[in-house]
């Protein structure tokens, strides 16, 4: 058999480590970098789902308007008899009132021959009304009968909005037309401050809402005299100056598309993912910026590298403690005459092999607790992070009792202003009971933070909702509302959480009295029965109800039917998910008679002696 030499022992070594070193780097930057990038574009296509939902949710509340507003008698009237002054006066008002209710941007009526007569801002700054925009597609559209929908820089306002418009009908005649402006700001802002970019562009593929203010009216393609024509027509963007997005380069990474945008020497790489929205004929993009991504993978790989050269040394101190091995070996055999000399030294190298075994096993046992320790971190961070989640939910549900307690302190203020000192006692006693409740609630946290087992237990429903009646009670007089309450003859025992289970009809009471606020029906239903081992509770309301197309997802985080500023899409998700805590199901359907009617599903129980004493 041939012996290897040392020396050739450590080329052999150090060939191996080279060749590793390169197929790391050669084959695993590329997976590293591919497995980052799908994960960059995960969370992208995330952002750009939400960005999507939130711009076809805020269209989709004016898209029926324009046909409303056309079939008012006083519009009817106003384009028949156009030069009627009272009746001109009676639109402009009617117009400015319902742009203030809907929130929207501006409205306005215009004749057959593209004259304003009317507006919401007719008394404004900037008045629409003796404007001719004839030459807007939405007008044409409406003109000849149908619906219109168009993108544009306001001409007299010089601000971005989207316009609906549709036709008013004298019988089969279209005498004129109905144009509801809204405004896309909001929304646009809400983009700012993220850790992508997300851009909006027209046909034409210029950039007209976007989270970057300095890309604002860019084009992602060249700008040709023929596309410049075709928006210049109808005016899309007014005099704004248009101009080319300096996208340096694109390439695609196995399916992911990459994009740099900016000069030689300032460039900057993104991932770009899109969504054509065909019904406003735009297109939704979002840009990722990859710098994380690569940063990621060169981190693997430099880890990877070391992780190897860790190997490389260990495989050398091995190497270098074999040759000590046959070294030794050699000696022993050259001076086996002289073993009995011998063995004195050779116990003293078994001894410092021992403590160097000794000294090795601590190393590990520390490294062991080291390890034990790192894992202990790790799952308290994983708490904390799931902690701020929870208290990101609870903070929404401080604003209730927060609000009730605040009108009662109110009210007991003028109540000893006034002298009537019982009556102010009992507010400020409904606020220490208030009070109690926002600690009952906050102690949630602290339970979680020890993460103890929340056990379940039977709850008289009658003293839930009286509970719930004191937290409410403010909200339901706000809105002038008017609460039922049956119970049954028996009120129902349901096995549950008495304060997450108030929490859930806080949710559902107040987003019935939001329904119902400002309609003539302002009922509210609120009744239990037993239904075999089942409790049934339902409220149910006289609003507007739950559109078909959005019942499903009227439970999802962060999805609200309720105008910008008041809410943020979170009441029904924690109530739903509280309710499946309790093994339980909250549901929603329409009634046939109008409304809303949420549906508490809970089991039924019985107290015991000691919750029967408490």
């Amino acid at each position: 058999m041939k012996v290897v030499s040392p020396l050739q022992r450590w080329l052999l070594l150090g060939a191996s480590f080279a060749i590793l070193a390169t197929l790391i780097v050669a084959l695993g930057s590329p997976l590293a970098q591919r497995a980052y990038l799908d994960e960059a574009e995960t969370r992208a296509q995330t952002t750009l789902r939400l960005a999507v939902a939130a711009l076809r949710g805020h269209l989709r509340r004016y898209e029926a308007l324009p046909s409303v507003v056309a079939d008012y008698p006083i519009i009817q009237a106003m384009v028949i008899d156009a030069d009627n002054q009272a009746l001109s006066d009676r639109g402009n008002a009617y117009l400015k009132r319902i742009n203030a209710l809907l929130n929207s941007s501006d409205i306005y009526v215009m004749l057959p021959n593209g004259e304003t007569i009317a507006a919401s801002n007719f008394d404004g700054d900037v008045s629409f009304v003796g404007e001719n925009f004839s030459y807007r597609p939405y007008f044409t559209e409406a003109v000849e009968g149908r619906q219109g929908r168009f993108f544009a820089l306001g001409t007299t306002s010089l601000k971005r909005g989207y316009y609906f418009s549709a036709p008013i009908r004298i019988g089969a005649v279209v005498r004129g037309v109905v144009v509801f402006k809204v405004d896309v700001d909001m929304i646009e802002a809400t983009w700012a401050g993220g850790d992508s970019e997300i851009i909006v562009t027209d046909p034409e593929e210029i950039v007209f809402m976007t989270s970057r203010p300095e890309w604002l009216y860019s084009a992602l393609e060249p700008l040709t005299p023929d596309r410049i024509e075709r928006t210049q027509i109808s005016r899309r963007y007014a005099d704004a100056d248009l101009f080319d997005l300096p996208i340096r380069r694109a390439r695609s990474v196995e399916e992911h598309q990459l994009i740099a945008i900016g000069g030689s020497r300032a460039s900057q790489e993104f991932l770009m993912l899109g969504e054509p929205m065909d019904e406003a004929g735009w297109t939704v993009r979002v840009l990722l910026d990859t710098t994380s991504a690569r940063t990621q993978a060169l981190t693997l790989i430099a880890a990877a590298l070391m992780v190897l050269g860790l190997a490389t040394l260990a495989a050398a101190f091995i190497l270098q403690r074999s040759a000590r091995l046959e070294e030794r070996t050699r000696l022993q055999s050259a001076a086996r005459e002289q073993l009995e000399q011998r063995v004195a030294e050779r116990t003293a190298d078994l001894a410092a092999v021992n403590r160097q075994l000794e000294t090795e096993v601590s190393e590990r046992r520390a490294t062991e607790q080291q390890l034990r320790q790192t894992q202990t971190d790790l799952v308290q961070a994983g708490k904390l992070a799931a902690l701020g989640q929870m208290s990101a939910a609870l903070s929404h549900e401080f604003n209730q009792p927060l609000a009730a307690v605040r009108n009662y302190a109110d009210n007991a203020a003028v109540l000893i202003e006034r002298g009537r000192v019982v009556e102010a006692s009992d507010n400020i006693a409904r606020i220490s009971k208030l009070t109690e409740r926002m600690a009952s609630i906050s102690k949630h946290l602290r339970n979680f933070a020890r993460m103890p087992n929340r056990q379940l237990r039977a709850v008289p429903l009658e003293q839930v909702v009286a509970d719930t009646m004191e937290v409410i009670a403010w909200r339901l007089k706000a809105a002038d509302a008017e609460i039922h309450i049956d119970l049954g003859p028996v009120p129902p025992i349901v096995r549950a959480g008495p304060v997450r289970l108030q929490q859930v009809l806080v949710n559902i009471i107040s987003n019935a009295a939001d329904a119902v606020e400002g309609l003539d029906d302002r009922r509210i239903d609120l009744t239990a029965r037993s239904s075999g081992s089942r409790v049934l509770i339902t409220v149910r309301d006289r609003g507007p109800g739950v559109p078909e197309g959005i019942v499903g997802r009227v439970f999802d985080p962060f999805f609200s039917t309720k105008g910008v500023g008041k809410g943020l899409g979170l009441g029904l998700s924690i109530s739903y998910n509280i309710v499946k805590d309790f093994g339980g199901n909250l549901s929603v359907e329409r009634h046939q008679e109008g409304g809303a009617v949420f549906t508490i599903a809970l089991d039924a129980a019985e107290l015991t002696l000691n919750e029967a004493a408490e």
